[in-house]
């Protein structure tokens, strides 16, 4: 282990968006962060991911909560809200476009999907570059009429700034005494990603990296689904000065159909679980031991 890993105060955080229940395989990973923290004498946060307004729902919050405590699984400090740091998303959103690195973007999820050459990346189309060879007369004329319009980095000048980038993988189940695996970064797959949308004041990318930096996380615990928007933190992270976390990447979880599991698809809930008359110190027993209800299972098993 590297000294700054071996003397480094372990802080790790559940981070859930309020948009619906907890499920089984949100309550494995929160479990599965908390421990590894806990075991380490670290800190564990808890923060509520927000800024999305036209899905996140307070009652959602107080759920979150009582899941969470239902489980047994306690935070440390006060529970962070995305919602009440917008202007730290506004000013590095700012400070980017100082920089000519992002470029606002009028194209509709259709205009995207009506372009047969656009490539695909690890999570389908990648945004083909229609705005960004806008030019700037035409940008300020459809900005100063109100056309809405996300802003997107452009990628490219963003790695040539900064160069090769890596970040540091460690192995699940965590393992405290292995070493950090490096991973070269590949952000330009990805194309150019929204860092504010149409919709919602940051998007995840931005919101996540400038909150794990201020929340002082050493150690992200997050699902594979996610591996690849580790490349445009890293990114992100070169960008704007911020330090760059360990990151562990656990197996998603499915359903008996294969399907992963999400709150849209109506999978197992927790609340679901308790009003049953679940035991929870079992159920969290079991999930630490990879024992999931039935007709659950890792993707890789």
């Amino acid at each position: 282990m590297t000294p700054s890993a071996a003397t480094q105060h372990m802080v790790t955080r559940f981070a859930p968006s309020p948009t619906g229940r907890l499920h089984v395989g949100h309550g494995w990973s929160a479990l599965m962060a908390h421990d590894m923290t806990r075991a380490g004498m670290g800190t564990f946060r808890l923060r509520i991911e927000d800024i999305d307004g036209t899905r996140s729902r307070p009652e959602h919050v107080e759920a979150i909560v009582e899941d969470l405590n239902w489980l047994g699984i306690e935070w440390d400090g006060n529970i962070i809200f995305q919602s009440r740091r917008l202007d730290r998303y506004d000013a590095a959103l700012e400070r980017l476009r100082g920089e000519g690195l992002l470029y606002p973007c009028f194209c509709t999820r259709a205009d995207i999907q009506a372009s047969m050459t656009a490539p695909h990346g690890p999570e389908g189309p990648v945004y083909p570059g229609t705005c960004r060879a806008l030019a700037d007369a035409e940008r300020s004329r459809r900005m100063a009429a109100g056309e809405p319009h996300a802003w997107r980095l452009d990628v490219a000048a963003a790695v040539a700034r900064t160069g090769a980038l890596r970040w540091n993988a460690l192995p699940f189940p965590f393992d405290a005494s292995a070493e950090p695996r490096t991973v070269l970064a590949a952000p330009a797959v990805h194309g150019d990603v929204v860092l504010a949308r149409k919709d919602a004041p940051a998007s995840y990318h931005l919101s996540c990296t400038l909150d794990d930096a201020a929340m002082e996380v050493s150690h992200v615990l997050r699902g594979d689904d996610l591996r690849g928007a580790t490349d445009i933190h890293r990114l992100l992270q070169a960008l704007l000065g911020l330090p760059s976390p360990a990151y562990i990447h656990h197996p998603l979880l499915v359903g008996a159909d294969g399907r992963r599991l999400a709150k849209r698809d109506g999978s197992i809930a927790l609340a679901e679980l308790r009003e049953s008359g679940v035991n929870p110190a079992a159920l969290a027993e079991a999930l630490r031991a990879g024992r999931f209800p039935v007709g659950i299972r890792t993707a890789s098993a």
